[in-house]
């Protein structure tokens, strides 16, 4: 899923060639992203313009030979006069006027040609992984290598003309490869694979051999000595295909900053776009002032103040973390604490009267991206939080206004991947005290994924336990919502440590946190009659979370319930459909209500007489304490349901396991059956842990 989408699309036809754009934002400053190398497409920008077009009108279009451009025959069509010329097209069709202009890579050159002999239209100047004819270079990418095979460079000979023609898809790989020359750069390497795939060979051969045609213009030392404008520079240290020598020269010469990423490779913009982002926007408010209005806090000075971010994946993180805030302000009743959020989470927020920060209305739906990954009871939870990335990346952003502009003593971060991330990857980024919590310690593979799914879930484990070792100050407090023997068995990977080893190391345990214990609810029968449960009826739930991927598993517990119904006469069903899920889309049989949002499912699980859920771990965690029986389908796929979960609810001796895949109308009716007549009796869970997580918080205020 993307980020955001445009707000206007199109087309420029210059001489017969068409070229397409977009255009994201209305911001009083137009931003213009200028097309790398046809290799890839605009979306190379991916990470930077659901941020930027917050604060800028930014327009993106595809270079001719990739995207949605024409791909014309003609090797001239591809100079860089063409170049220049297109780009000024495209500013004009848009309004663009005087813009900030950005490149990356083999655009930067295209970018100091506008800034050089176009300043009028050149506002400032952002280049990233520059380009350039000047300075030293790498010797395997001059026009002489590109012409012939040659075997003195390892590797490089690929970087040739006739293995582009013969085996492109070879090329692609290895170039990319080596444009992300950082460890743990999987989903870039990949992404780049994928856009690479919509151009050919034959297309990067005429780009190639377009650059020996001398331009109209100089673009040697006296073009970057024409620059006027204010100039950015991002490079990496460790660029294979640009050494940061050159830029340096380059900004020398032009009078650029210049910003060296430590180890960074050649596209800093999609491998730190954090970092990037941050110094972009730091930069242009220095230079050209005139950005938003930021939203700084309106309370005293003296208000102690918390940003508190709660998952949306589900509602269970949603509860605990209110539980914890009720908790939390016991201790400090001056704590005024914010809630960077958003749908389903706000719902509940609102219900219980919290303050949601404004900035929440500028957050990319994740549960939106997870219902997208879903299929039919089916959610590959590594690869969808993997291919989150775009979203995560643009919340991350959300969240750092947020937090540079609320004077926040203490963040609060609830499985905020985003957050703990990129303040690990770079703590000079983080603004307040840190604490973290989860209630599962890495990635699994799941058997269908293979080889592969298993190489990528140690590379992102090893890139925590790097991050967490490398920078243990980042978070000042890590909350397992747990203990000890909740942790898994496992290893994170090949040639890792153990989890029951290293996770004690570097978390806390607050025990098992329930938003509110059913020990607090009084008596069975008190609360059955307080719900409106009549009297000798059997109540069974059907409750599949706060995302929209239950949608299967109701309809076929639904074929189940006149099966159960024929054995057991006085069996009531109520399916809680959840807010993403339209209640009238679900055809229930005769005896069947169907709900949508149940702001108090937890008093209703601890009423019932059995539950149907799926395996998240909050809902079973609830039933657990509650006593109440459950039957349980994990979703196929979900790592954390078919591994982490199914491990606690086995040492709390709870629910009974059934697979979607297997499962039949009879066999439902049967385990109901089964589930309604015999005995529950599971281990008791700690009622305490939003207490002791708030102690523990209550230290870092």
């Amino acid at each position: 899923m993307r980020a955001k989408l445009p707000d206007r699309e199109g087309f420029v036809e210059r001489e017969g060639v068409k070229l397409a754009y977009e255009v994201y934002g209305s911001g009083p400053q137009t931003m213009m992203f200028l097309p790398t190398w046809s290799l890839l497409h605009s979306r190379v920008y991916k990470a930077q313009l659901p941020y930027l077009s917050e604060r800028f009108r930014c327009i993106v279009y595809d270079g001719r030979g990739n995207g949605k451009s024409d791909r014309p025959e003609d090797v001239a069509a591809y100079s860089l006069d063409n170049q220049v010329a297109d780009a000024l097209a495209v500013m004009d069709a848009t309004d663009a006027g005087e813009a900030v202009v950005v490149g990356l890579s083999a655009s930067t050159i295209l970018a100091c040609a506008l800034a050089a002999y176009h300043p009028e239209r050149v506002k400032a100047a952002i280049l990233a992984g520059t380009a350039a004819i000047i300075g030293p270079g790498y010797p395997y990418m001059t026009p002489q290598h590109f012409m012939t095979m040659q075997d003195s460079f390892e590797g490089w000979n690929k970087y040739n003309r006739e293995h582009w023609l013969s085996d492109y898809s070879d090329f692609a790989r290895h170039f990319i490869s080596n444009i992300f020359s950082e460890p743990h750069s999987t989903k870039q390497i990949e992404d780049g694979l994928e856009w690479a795939g919509d151009t050919t060979g034959a297309i990067l051969v005429k780009t190639v051999e377009a650059r020996m045609i001398p331009p109209s213009v100089d673009i040697g030392e006296a073009m970057y000595r024409r620059i006027q404008c204010p100039t950015l520079m991002i490079h990496g240290e460790d660029d294979q295909i640009q050494p940061l020598s050159r830029a340096k020269l380059v900004a020398e010469v032009a009078g650029a900053e210049l910003v060296t990423i430590p180890g960074g490779g050649h596209n800093p913009l999609g491998r730190y776009p954090a970092k990037c982002n941050t110094a972009i926007t730091e930069f242009l408010d220095r230079k050209l002032g005139g950005g938003p209005a930021r939203q700084k806090s309106s309370s005293p000075p003296t208000t102690k103040r918390a940003l508190y971010l709660s998952s949306p994946i589900g509602l269970g993180h949603g509860r605990r973390d209110i539980a914890i805030a009720r908790e939390l302000r016991k201790l400090h009743p001056d704590l005024q604490i914010d809630w960077l959020a958003q749908d389903p989470v706000t719902r509940l927020l609102a219900a219980g009267g919290e303050r949601i920060h404004p900035l929440s209305s500028r957050l990319a739906s994740e549960s939106r991206h997870i219902e997208l990954e879903s299929g039919e009871h089916d959610l590959n939870a590594f690869r969808a939080i993997r291919r989150m990335d775009e979203v995560l990346a643009a919340n991350f952003m959300v969240f750092q206004d947020a937090v540079e502009d609320g004077d926040y003593e203490l963040v609060i971060a609830d499985e905020a991947w985003d957050i703990d991330h990129f303040w690990h990857e770079h703590p000079e980024l983080k603004k307040a005290k840190l604490a973290w919590l989860t209630d599962f310690v890495g990635f699994l593979p799941m058997p269908s994924g293979g080889d592969r799914e298993a190489f990528l879930t140690r590379d992102y484990n090893a890139e925590m336990i790097e991050h967490v070792e490398r920078n243990p100050g980042v978070r000042d407090r890590a909350i397992f919502v747990g203990s000890p023997e909740d942790i898994i068995p496992r290893s994170f990977g090949d040639d890792l440590p153990d989890m029951q080893d290293w996770v004690p190391k570097h978390f806390d345990f607050s025990g098992y946190i329930i938003g509110e214990h059913p020990q607090a609810f009084g008596s069975r029968s008190d609360l059955r009659e307080s719900l409106g449960y009549r009297r000798g009826e059997r109540i069974c739930i059907v409750t599949v979370g706060g995302s929209g991927v239950g949608a299967h598993l109701i309809r076929r517990i639904l074929h189940s319930y006149p099966l159960a119904r024929s054995r057991i006469p006085e069996l009531r069903m109520i399916v809680v459909a959840g807010p993403r899920i339209e209640p009238m889309s679900i055809k229930a049989p005769a005896g069947v209500e169907v709900r949508a949002f149940v702001p108090d499912l937890d008093r209703h699980l601890a009423a019932c007489d059995l539950a149907i859920v799926q395996g998240g771990l909050t809902t079973c965690m609830e039933l657990t304490a509650a006593g109440t029986p459950f039957i349980y389908f994990p979703l196929q796929n979900h790592f954390e349901q078919n591994f982490h979960v199914a491990h606690r609810l086995d040492r709390y001796r709870a629910g009974r396991r059934m697979e979607y895949a297997t499962s039949t109308p009879d066999t439902i009716a049967d385990a109901m059956i089964g589930a309604l007549t015999d005995r529950a009796c599971f281990r008791p869970v700690e009622s305490s842990g939003a207490a002791d997580a708030a102690r523990m918080l209550s230290e870092l205020i």
